[in-house]
Order: C-alpha cells, then sequence, then structure tokens
C-alpha cells in the first residue's frame, strides 16, 4: 500500500509537470497563432502584390521603349523639318525663278510669234498675210526652252518639297505615337519607374514564396496545440482518479494502523504482545484442567457458532453454509476489487464535475422545456442550413467573381495595344478634322491640302495682280485663324507696296477686288494648266465687274485680258460698260425687242 501510494505521488507529478508545461505553452499560443496568422497573410498579400506588379511591368516596359523611341525621333524630326524648311524655301525660289521667266516671256510674246509668220500666211493673232513690221526679239528676251527649263526646275523642287514633307509627317506621327504610347512622361523617370516596379516585384515574389512554408508552420503549431490541449486534459483526468484512488489508500491504511494499535495493546510491539500472550496462555493451559478447557472449548464453540451465525445473517444468509458457499475464488475477488477501484475513480471524476461551479449553477437553474429546446433546435437547424446555403452562393459568387477579375484582367491587358492604336487614330482623325487641341490653327486635312495649291494660285494670281495694279498689290496665302472658335487654312492676304503693310482682301475697294478676283481666276487657270500636264484652258468667261474699276485700272486690266489673247485664248466678257464696246474687237450684241430678245455679231470695224 504505501508502494502503491509513493508510486501515485510520482505519477502525480509527473502529470503536474506535464500540466503546467503544457499550460506554459498554451498561454502563448494566441500570439504564437496571431504570428503564424500574420505570416500566412503576408505571404498572400506579397502574392496578390507581385501579381498586380507583374502586370504593371510589362506596359512600362512598352512607355519606356517608346519614350526612347520618341526622344530618337524628336532629333530626327528637326532635322527633317529642317530640311523640309531648305526644301521649301528651294522650291519657292525656283517657283518665282519660273514665274519671273513666265512673265518676262509674256511680255516678249510678241516677238516669239513674229518669229512664226511667213510671207503671204496669215497671222494666228489678226489674220492679216502682210507683216509689215514684226516684232524682233529685246534684250534679256526668254523663249519657250528657257521657261520649260524653269518649269522643270520648280518641278524637281516641287517633289523635293513633297519628299520632304512626308518624310517629316512620316517622323511627326512616330513622334506623336510614340509621344502616346510614352503618355509624355520622361525615359529618365520611366527607367527609374520601371526599375523600383522590377525591385517591388522581386521583393513581392521572394515574399509570396514563402506562403507555402507558412501555412505548413500555421499546420504544425495547431497540431501542436491540439496535442498539448489534449495531454493537459488527460493528465487532469488522471489526477482526479488519483485523488479518488488516494482517498480510498488513506482509509485503508487508516483502518489497518487503527486495528494494529489496537492488536499492540500496551506493549511497543505486536510481536512483543503476541510473545507475552502466548507465555499467558502456557501458563493457563498448564493451570487449567481438562474439564475447565473443555467447558471452556464447549462455550468458546457455542459463542463463535452464535457469531457465526450471526454474521452469517447480517451478510444476508441464512446459515454459515451459504455464507461458506458464497466466498468468491481469488480471480473473481480480483476483478471485483478492480470494478470496485473503477468504479470509486469514475466516482471521484463524477464528484470533481459535480463540484465545478457552472454545473452547481446549472443544477440551481429550473428544469428544462424539452419541446421549447426542440423547437429552438429545430429553428438553430433550420437557420444553419440557410447560411450554409447563403455561404456556398457566397462562395460561387466568389469564385465566379474571381474567374471574371481574371478575364476582366486578361481583357484589360488584351484591349491595351488596341486601345493605344484606337487612341492614336482618335488624335490622327482629330488632327485631321481640325478640332484637336494640338492643331493650333484648327486647319482641316483638305484645308492643308488646299492652302498648297492655293498657294501656287496666289502665287500666279500675283504676277497678274501687280501688273493690273502698277505694281502696288501681291496676294500672299494666309493660314491665320479667323478668330474666335474660327479655322484657318484658306485665307488671302494682300501686300500693300505703297504702304508696305500686309492686310485682309476685305479692305479692298470694288474695283481692286474685281482685279484681284480677275487675277485669281487667271492664276487658276494657270495652275490647272500645269497641274494637267500642259493641256489648257483656251476659252475664259468674264461677267460683269468692270463697271466699278477706273479708266486707268481698266485699261491695266484690258491689258492682261489682250496677252491672254495674244496667247491664243478666247476671253469673253459679258458687261454693259459702254467703254469696253471700242476696245473689244468681236462683240456678240443682245437687243431686245418685242418678238425677244436676238444676239447680232459685230466687229470693231462695223461699229
Amino acid at each position: 500500500m504505501v508502494g502503491e501510494i509513493a508510486a501515485l505521488d510520482r505519477e502525480a507529478r509527473a502529470d503536474d509537470e506535464a500540466i503546467e508545461e503544457a499550460a506554459q505553452w498554451l498561454a502563448g499560443w494566441e500570439e504564437t497563432h496571431r504570428a503564424h496568422q500574420r505570416r500566412v497573410e503576408a505571404a498572400q498579400e506579397a502574392a496578390t502584390r507581385a501579381e498586380q506588379l507583374g502586370g504593371r511591368i510589362e506596359p512600362a516596359e512598352r512607355r519606356l521603349e517608346a519614350a526612347r523611341r520618341r526622344d530618337r525621333l524628336a532629333g530626327q524630326e528637326r532635322q527633317a523639318r529642317e530640311e523640309l524648311l531648305r526644301a521649301r524655301e528651294g522650291a519657292a525660289a525656283a517657283r518665282q525663278n519660273w514665274l519671273d521667266l513666265k512673265e518676262a516671256r509674256l511680255r516678249g510674246i510678241a516677238a516669239e510669234l513674229a518669229a512664226g509668220l511667213r510671207a503671204g500666211e496669215p497671222c494666228a493673232v489678226c489674220g492679216a498675210t502682210e507683216h509689215p513690221g514684226p516684232a524682233r526679239p529685246g534684250a534679256g528676251h526668254v523663249d519657250r526652252t528657257a521657261e520649260e527649263t524653269a518649269l522643270a526646275d520648280s518641278q524637281r523642287a516641287e517633289e523635293l518639297r513633297e519628299e520632304a514633307e512626308r518624310t517629316r509627317n512620316a517622323l511627326r506621327e512616330a513622334h506623336a505615337g510614340a509621344e502616346a504610347t510614352a503618355e509624355g512622361e520622361d525615359a529618365a523617370e520611366l527607367d527609374r519607374t520601371l526599375a523600383e516596379l522590377r525591385a517591388a516585384y522581386a521583393e513581392a515574389r521572394d515574399a509570396a514564396a514563402d506562403g507555402h512554408a507558412a501555412r505548413e508552420a500555421l499546420d504544425r503549431a495547431e497540431g501542436e496545440h491540439a496535442r498539448r490541449t489534449a495531454q493537459r486534459q488527460e493528465a487532469e483526468r488522471r489526477a482526479a482518479a488519483r485523488t479518488s484512488r488516494r482517498e480510498t489508500l488513506a482509509r485503508e491504511r487508516a483502518a489497518l494502523l487503527a486495528e494494529l494499535e489496537q492488536a499492540r495493546g500496551a506493549d511497543a510491539t505486536v510481536a512483543e504482545r503476541a510473545a507475552r500472550l502466548e507465555r499467558q496462555a502456557g501458563l493457563l493451559a498448564r493451570a487449567a484442567d481438562a474439564a475447565r478447557g473443555a467447558e471452556v472449548a464447549a462455550s468458546r464453540l457455542k459463542e463463535a457458532d452464535a457469531r457465526l451465525a450471526d454474521a452469517a445473517y447480517r451478510a444476508g444468509f441464512q446459515t454459515p453454509e451459504q455464507a461458506a458457499e458464497a466466498v468468491l475464488p481469488p480471480d473473481r475477488q480480483r476483478e471485483a476489487r478492480r470494478r470496485l477501484d473503477a468504479w470509486q475513480t469514475e466516482s471521484a471524476a463524477a464528484a470533481a464535475e459535480l463540484s465545478d461551479p457552472r454545473v452547481l449553477a446549472a443544477a440551481q437553474a429550473p428544469p428544462a422545456d424539452p419541446t421549447a429546446a426542440q423547437t429552438t433546435a429545430d429553428a438553430a437547424t433550420r437557420a444553419l442550413r440557410e447560411v450554409s446555403a447563403a455561404d456556398a452562393a457566397a462562395r460561387t459568387r466568389c469564385e465566379d467573381l474571381d474567374a471574371l477579375s481574371a478575364q476582366a484582367v486578361a481583357d484589360a491587358r488584351r484591349l491595351a495595344p488596341l486601345r493605344a492604336d484606337h487612341d492614336r487614330i482618335a488624335r490622327l482623325a482629330s488632327l485631321a478634322a481640325g478640332t484637336s487641341t494640338d492643331n493650333e490653327r484648327r486647319m482641316r486635312l483638305e484645308a492643308y491640302v488646299l492652302a498648297a495649291r492655293l498657294e501656287q494660285v496666289a502665287a500666279a494670281a500675283s504676277a497678274r495682280l501687280r501688273h493690273m495694279s502698277s505694281g502696288r498689290y501681291t496676294l500672299v496665302h494666309s493660314d491665320a485663324r479667323s478668330g474666335g472658335r474660327g479655322r484657318s487654312g484658306l485665307g488671302l492676304h494682300v501686300i500693300d507696296a505703297w504702304t508696305g503693310s500686309e492686310r485682309d482682301t476685305a479692305t479692298l475697294s470694288g474695283g481692286e477686288t474685281f482685279s484681284a478676283s480677275l487675277a485669281l481666276a487667271l492664276g487658276l487657270a494657270d495652275v490647272v494648266t500645269d497641274e494637267a500636264g500642259g493641256v489648257r484652258l483656251d476659252t475664259l468667261f468674264i461677267d460683269e465687274g468692270f463697271g466699278s474699276l477706273d479708266e486707268q485700272t481698266l485699261d491695266e486690266v484690258m491689258d492682261v485680258l489682250d496677252s491672254l489673247r495674244e496667247r491664243d485664248r478666247t476671253v469673253g466678257i459679258v458687261s454693259h460698260v459702254a467703254d469696253l464696246r471700242r476696245r473689244i474687237p468681236a462683240q456678240l450684241e443682245v437687243v431686245k425687242g418685242r418678238e425677244g430678245s436676238a444676239v447680232r455679231h459685230r466687229t470693231a470695224a462695223a461699229h
């Protein structure tokens, strides 16, 4: 018994140490668990951040490459712009040289026509067969070959200008496209941004790589927590069982000690008392006689039988023989002892549970209502099912949203180049339509093309207008905006040689406006002739406008028209000005009559 108590004490100390160790470990579990959770969450956040950064690296690389290409193209565009400026100046100089030669040839066209006269053959201008005083070439005479050579030089210079302009435009478009892709950012700044993105991506990727190890560490920690919790509970259960067993052993030991104390009596030890009693018994035996011994023996036997019968009755047997028959064999006694010990252990554990304040408080509570509890349980079950269904639906929606998010990211990445192309084309369309802020003059593409032709028409018309205005006016193309939200590109100004100022054609007087309009019409005819490969406009009609001219201006206009007629062109004039009748050799007169209007052909001689 003493050995068993000592073994129980050793087990108690071991379990106490296990409980203390588990308690110490479990005391820091919440902080440990949060640390593992933070590690896992940090790895997940790093994985998400790495994916986001990875999606930003490729666009940043495209913008950096575009910025570098933009910087290269900027220098090439400046060089192309300088070459275009030189080509424009060369083309303008070549064209001006051609126009000057052409004007000089027109002034000396009479000598050129006279060179083709033959005696007895009619003149192509007047029809006469006699040529008494044909014109002779003067100093600096320009022939057809010189004019055509100058025209060829002008055309080559114009081709060089157009080629330079196409090159400049191609570089400008490429530069604008690179600028749009780079989104106006500096290449060095983009390079730094890309380096930062790559460094952040590498850092996030390394942090995300710890995710698997973090989850495994969390799983191991949770497993250790469950193991230590179960270990502590088991130790506590064993401690409760040992407490009950120790109490039982203590009671048995106390009973045995009491019996030993009673058996020892006044002697120091039980052995001493036994020796003494033996000695007394020997003396009594020798002193008693046989009769007395028999009487005593009979009396003792009777008493023993009575005690035996009484003990058997108290034990629930009718006779001592039945009690003897009921004695268990040793193995069954050991089984009964084992069951008793188990019952005592369970009883101790139940007593420990019943001593729990929460159990005592529950015992003081009113009796439970099974029906209400079942109703509450059913409602809770239904709510659990609904919540579970809602949770499953939410998880399904989350998965669908994750798939849609991934698809949206993929679509955004796929649409990024298309959006860039669309933006570039939209900017080009806006630029061509004249609505872009980059188009400072709000000039449409067709206006830009027509402006190039208008420059040619203005240059050709200026040669006529200078003659009509005695060298005072020169027409120039103007691409200035008309003010407010107006557009530009097809404006015309006149340079007044008398004042040295440039002004709008709207400031011209009526006669000056007519002269300018006539000069433009004749210049347009010249440009059309050149563009048509030499096919001339042989017939021109001018309707009204002469009445606003003074006599000097009318003379100058008629000189220009006469020069056209001398170049084998037919010029028709519709006018009511009487002074024109003496100046025009061949006339068609419309005469009103009662039966209607009639046309009469008249010549200068008939007039």
